[in-house]
């Protein structure tokens, strides 16, 4: 039990450090960049700290443990929207911004419906994973497709017609050799730029990744730890992947939002969780689909879904509320969350 307890203490420990060098190195990163840090925190932060579900997932699948996990995406996605967004908002207040709804608020509610469609009958299977993965790296590339200060421009209904006209087809046919020498790559110009400038970007690369690696390890040793001390209380299998697991799995989610938070940087905070809800459906599900077809236990699951649908709608009535989060709602929505946990283990 003492080593049991020193693990759980140490993958603490290295989460928290860990996610204060992630900040500062992804708020420096966006400013080398000229993006936005909302963008930052909806692709480099939010991919990073996704690592743990990423691991534990695809490993549930290639053990075609699919209900574990589907269940791992589901309440990873809840504790996000919830737990995160709500400590992040008791932390200090949060100033939002329009295209959180206007573009990824409601890519997120729709990958999310996507997920609760698709799960409905039981399984998700390698087409409905395809279809997921297809909008997450759709979604990916039309972030980068807008220039400095322009992607508040790039609201749902234009994702609609970059999806409709087959556009990030085209982003990728620019990104291949032949036209890797092409002034066409919007995207890459920023990057090109600041590396030409200095060796800023590099560096900022180099701590984003030895910092990403310090917070998936931190997270496997706690979720390790956790478990075991679990099983040691004889607490049910399911119980543990839908609480503790998904719990587990977004502490770097939530010391970096947190961390965020704390720093005034509301755009990394926010954007970290609704980037991490759509890599979490779109790239974690759509991968794991695609290995194996996800078989999800039916009971249960009207309760699952539906905690994850209305986790989505009340954290995008949040940031729609006077366009900040006040600490008055990052209580209610921990509240929610805790709400959701009793009723796990309460059923």
């Amino acid at each position: 039990m003492t080593i049991i307890l020193l693990t759980f203490a140490a993958g603490l420990a290295l989460l928290v450090k860990g996610a204060d060098y992630f900040v500062r190195a992804a708020a420096s990163l966006a400013r080398r960049l000229g993006v936005s840090e909302l963008v930052i925190g909806l692709t480099l932060v939010a991919l990073g700290t996704s690592v743990p579900e990423l691991a534990s997932v695809l490993a549930a699948s290639f053990r075609g443990e699919g209900g574990l996990g589907l269940g791992t995406v589901i309440g990873a996605n809840v504790a996000d929207m919830l737990w995160i967004a709500g400590l992040a908002g008791l932390v200090g207040p949060m100033q939002t911004r329009r295209e959180m709804i206007e573009r990824d608020g409601l890519i997120m509610i729709v990958v999310t419906a996507l997920l609760c469609l698709f799960a409905w009958n039981g399984s998700l299977g390698r087409l409905e994973a395809a279809v997921l993965l297809l909008a997450y790296s759709a979604y990916t590339l039309f972030l980068f497709t807008a220039g400095t200060g322009a992607e508040a421009g790039h609201g749902f209904v234009r994702f609609l017609r970059f999806l409709a006209r087959f556009e990030f087809l085209r982003i990728l046919r620019r990104r291949l050799p032949d036209g890797a020498g092409s002034g066409e790559n919007v995207a890459a110009a920023p990057v090109e730029a600041a590396l030409t400038a200095g060796g800023g970007v590099v560096r900022d690369l180099a701590l984003l990744a030895a910092s990403g690696a310090a917070i998936a390890f931190g997270a496997n040793l706690f979720v390790g730890a956790a478990v075991r001390l679990a099983e040691s209380f004889h607490v049910p299998a399911v119980m543990i992947g839908a609480s503790i697991v998904s719990m587990g799995t977004t502490l770097p989610e939530m010391s970096v939002s947190v961390m965020a938070a704390r720093r005034g940087l509301s755009g990394i905070a926010l954007g970290n969780v609704l980037g991490s809800c759509i890599v979490n459906i779109g790239l974690i599900a759509g991968a794991a689909g695609l290995i194996r077809p996800l078989a999800v236990p039916r009971q249960g699951l009207p309760l699952l879904l539906g905690s994850l649908l209305f986790a989505g709608l009340l954290l995008l009535a949040m940031i729609r509320s006077t366009w900040r989060i006040r600490r008055w709602e990052g209580a209610l929505m921990v509240a929610a969350y805790g709400a959701y946990i009793a009723m796990l283990f309460i059923r």
